[in-house]
Formats: C-alpha cells, structure tokens, sequence
C-alpha cells in the first residue's frame, strides 16, 4: 500500500514523494526516486548523471516496479536513518566523499547572523584568516 507524504532528504533537500512500506522496507516508484533523488529507472538500470546501476528484475534493488530505498543506498554506500512512524528518510554523505573533504581541508560553506543579524558567509571570507568561536550548552 502506498502511503503519500514520505519525506526523504538527500544532500539537505527535503523532498515529499508517496512510498511503500513492505516488510520493514521503504519502496519508491520510479517517478518518485526520480523527484526525491534524481536516479531515472531505464534499459541500463537506474542512472543519474553519467553514472549508472543494473537493476534488472529481481534483484535486491527492484521489487516488481519498485526500488528499495535500503538498497540502494546500500549499493551507493550512504548511511540510511529510517523513522517508518514519522514517514521519514535521511540519506547522508558515503565515507568516500566525507573522507575526500576532510583531506582537501576546505571547510564547508555555511552562513550565520551576527548579533546584529547581518548574515556573514565562511566563503565571504575565503583566504582570510578566520577565527571560529564554538560553544555548546550540553
């Protein structure tokens, strides 16, 4: 049965698609894979970009027409986090890429409000000395 509003974020994007729950598994439809992580189901198997997977009929990945979230992100070696009450799915990065940016010693991009509210981006300040104060109640 499927069931509308499951939410799946991939790469921060929270996306709404309708999905399937069978045996403790999340199934997409093709159109929904496509809207939730852009991979197209065709004659080569699943591809996004230039990079294609097989999934031939009655492999791990396919069920009938469906794709096994699980699956794939297993294949595409990501961590999946599954909140099957709260229709909730969270892809996160594969250690190959978390490893690639920690050696490339690049911090990632991210913005913050001053006290003043002003927005101020780490990129604004690229190949300037910054110092990054942290703190955290707990």
């Amino acid at each position: 049965m499927e069931h509308p509003g499951w939410t799946i974020i991939d790469d921060g994007r929270p996306v709404e698609v309708p999905a399937s729950i069978a045996g403790g598994t999340v199934q997409l439809s093709p159109g929904a894979l496509k809207a939730a992580l852009g991979w197209e189901l065709g004659p080569e198997g699943l591809c996004a970009q230039a990079v294609c997977i097989p999934a031939a009929p009655g492999s791990p990945l396919m069920t009938g027409e469906r794709v096994d979230l699980g699956g794939l992100a297993a294949i595409l070696e990501r961590p999946l986090a599954l909140d099957l009450a709260e229709r909730a799915a969270y892809l996160g990065v594969s250690a190959r890429q978390r490893s690639e940016a920690l050696a490339s010693l690049q911090a990632p991009d991210f913005a913050l409000p001053d006290l003043d509210g002003r927005l101020h981006s780490l990129a604004s300040h690229r190949g300037k000395k910054v110092l990054l104060v942290v703190y955290a109640s707990w």
